[in-house]
């Protein structure tokens, strides 16, 4: 009996079909892909997927059970959307601290609204004023500020100075903010990565419309050129070893000859042929439907089969 890929995802329209396609011609009839079709959701039943691609549940909690329950039967998930569901940024950036992978200083700050549900009284351990003396000083300015869970570039602020970050901050609402310094880069590199293994290093700039953001090239050559894409592909597996993504970009923006990781949490990151380019777009798909028959070949039912990063499976070893 052939074992079964799913995918599922929303309104991304190229990256999804190439990939059912490419699993369907290189599984040889012994592993099929589709789209995951839900009509029912029980506790505790298996609806069969050796493998499950998740291209989605971030914006739809109904899909994240989904994905939860296939795993408690032994799907394996990609993301896994226990660790999804816990991960955020700041934390991201502390682990980074820990594992010596260079990150832009960063200070995460109070909302400005608070949750709904409290009161003053809730906030006994949080000392009125902040240090802002200290933050400032140590994050400088120019500065970012973005939400430390957030996501595709929604809520994000270049701030120039104190009065401007707290005229800012007054329009994130209860958001939790992150405020950051910034990396005044040289090259910037988006870092695709499958299975902690496969990398595929891309020069992109941010600071172009988004469909010319892949249309760049490296401002560096040479030794050195050479040694900084090394530097970014053994960051990039450290990083997502110790997250224990199978599927994630890692961005890294390059300032006198150092990349500096600045964005690493992105499980569902762009694919899309029309704004990656056609040989980055080939890259994925070819990489993403090898990991998938790969786990699906791996695939015995009934046991877990949930990847783990060491940050968790070391703080578990007995």
């Amino acid at each position: 009996m052939a074992k079964k890929v799913g995918i599922l995802f929303g309104m991304e329209d190229t990256f999804p079909w190439a990939f059912i396609d490419k699993v369907n011609e290189l599984g040889n009839g012994e592993i099929i892909a589709e789209p995951v079709m839900i009509d029912k959701l029980e506790q505790g039943a298996d609806y069969e997927y050796a493998v499950i691609i998740d291209r989605i549940s971030q914006d739809v909690p109904f899909y994240r059970a989904y994905l939860k329950n296939a795993a408690v039967n032994g799907t394996y998930v990609i993301n896994n959307p226990f660790w999804w569901s816990a991960d955020e940024k700041f934390f991201n950036n502390a682990l980074m601290t820990k594992i010596g992978i260079p990150v832009p200083k960063t200070v995460l700050l109070p909302s400005h609204e608070r949750p709904t549900n409290t009161s003053e009284t809730s906030f006994r351990n949080l000392k009125f004023p902040h240090d802002w003396d200290y933050i400032f000083n140590y994050v400088g300015f120019p500065a970012y500020m973005k939400p430390h869970d957030g996501g595709g570039w929604r809520n994000v602020y270049r701030v120039e100075n104190p009065d401007d970050l707290w005229n800012k901050l007054s329009e994130t609402e209860q958001l939790v903010m992150m405020v950051q310094e910034e990396i005044v880069f040289e090259d910037y590199y988006r870092v695709y990565c499958l299975g902690k293994k496969y990398v595929h290093i891309m020069p992109y700039d941010p600071r172009n419309p988004h469909h010319l953001r892949y249309v760049t090239e490296s401002k560096y050559e040479g030794e050195q050129l050479e040694k900084i894409l090394k530097t970014i592909h053994d960051y990039t597996l450290k990083i997502n070893e110790a997250l224990g993504y199978d599927f994630n970009t890692v961005e890294f923006a390059v300032r006198d000859g150092i990349p500096y990781a600045i964005d690493f949490c992105n499980p569902a990151p762009d694919a899309d042929r029309n704004s990656v380019g056609e040989d980055n777009f080939q890259w994925i798909v070819e990489h993403s439907a090898k990991l998938a028959i790969e786990k699906a070949k791996e695939f015995v039912s009934g046991k877990p089969n949930i990847s783990w990063g060491d940050f968790v499976k070391d703080s578990v070893k007995k």
